[in-house]
């Protein structure tokens, strides 16, 4: 291939594998956990297309630019649909992402290294989606030349460090009032852990809703765990189990809404009618639940590309729009809200 043609990218691949890209990263890095026959139809989409991994090329030479894409959680919807904004924008701007998950609680030891791999390798731009890393830690990489920015970080926003996440509080608090127009009163919250910089941010809009309509806030009707489908499940179960139960539920993601939905059924609670819920995202899992869930959409592609976009601006030394970006979310309404019994 000579350098003025069009470069495969691994988006490319993956569709034609069939696969998808975190799918087709892993079998590209060698990982292990990859199905033998998906593996092959991998390779051989790398061999008709004639892709080459970033790893292949030389720092600085030919190849195009390359972004370090990092993310916690790699097989979640949510990582999905910002890491699908980011390839669209990579695509735009001729750019190579290099995919790879964080364990978590990365020592400081950890870090020095991974920025110095990065530094050798000629690798200058790292995205980092849902991190928890420390101020601290984010300014390795900085001393060693590399542009970061932060996906919705789990801790506040890092001075000098740029953010991109969305109206986290705002959506919190529509989601409550929805709830509490339709005519409900007892509304509980089910959220990840109370640390997360975003579960705080949407569980104070849930408090401020309350406070707006006169509806008083009962402690006991707020669950903390995880943003995962067990925690709806364990925490509807708790809800319920009160002497006066709520009547709807505000979850802190539409992963552990799922897990609201999937115990209701099995209780045989009806959802609307016995119990509304709205989720948080607006993720496509959304449109599979039965009902179809109402949801606080984020701009999840959206955020992918405003990401990208502002770590090659850093990278080129220009000024980027705003040091903290917030885009703004939309409650859209489906089939699992309707006003509680006897309205």
């Amino acid at each position: 291939m000579n350098g003025s043609a069009k470069r495969i990218t691994l988006a490319q691949v993956a569709q034609r594998a069939g696969v998808s890209v975190p799918t087709a990263s892993k079998v590209l890095s060698g990982r292990t956990d990859v199905a033998d026959r998906t593996r092959l139809r991998v390779q051989k989409a790398v061999q008709d297309l004639g892709y080459r991994s970033p790893h292949e090329r030389r720092p600085g030479g030919d190849g195009p630019a390359l972004v370090d894409l990092v993310i916690a959680g790699l097989e979640s919807e949510y990582a999905v649909e910002v890491m699908r904004g980011i390839i669209d924008g990579a695509t735009a701007e001729q750019v190579e992402i290099v995919i790879s998950s964080m364990t978590p609680d990365m020592s400081d030891a950890n870090v020095e290294e991974w920025a110095g791999r990065l530094r050798q390798g000629g690798r200058r731009r790292l995205v980092l989606v849902t991190s928890d890393m420390s101020t601290e830690q984010l300014a390795v990489f900085r001393v060693n030349g590399i542009s970061v920015v932060l996906v919705d970080p789990r801790s506040k926003p890092h001075d000098g460090v740029p953010t991109v996440c969305s109206t986290d509080w705002a959506g919190g608090r529509a989601a409550t009032a929805h709830l509490l127009e339709l005519g409900h009163r007892r509304v509980g919250y089910i959220g990840g852990a109370y640390e997360v910089e975003c579960n705080r941010a949407r569980q104070s809009g849930y408090l401020a809703a309350l406070v707006e309509l006169g509806v008083d806030f009962d402690r006991d009707l707020v669950v903390t765990g995880r943003f995962d489908p067990a925690t709806g499940a364990d925490g509807i179960r708790r809800l319920l189990a009160l002497p006066d139960p709520p009547t709807a539920v505000f979850c802190g993601n539409d992963a552990i809404a799922t897990g609201v939905v999937r115990q209701a059924d099995a209780l045989g609670i009806d959802v609307p009618a016995d119990l509304s819920v709205v989720g948080f995202d607006g993720t496509p899992m959304v449109e599979n639940t039965i009902p179809r869930l109402t949801s606080v959409a984020q701009p999840l592609r959206q955020i992918g590309r405003t990401a990208l976009r502002t770590v090659l601006q850093l990278d080129r030394g220009e000024p980027i729009a705003a040091q903290h970006v917030e885009l703004a979310t939309n409650l859209v309404v489906r089939d699992s809200t309707a006003p509680p019994r006897g309205r």
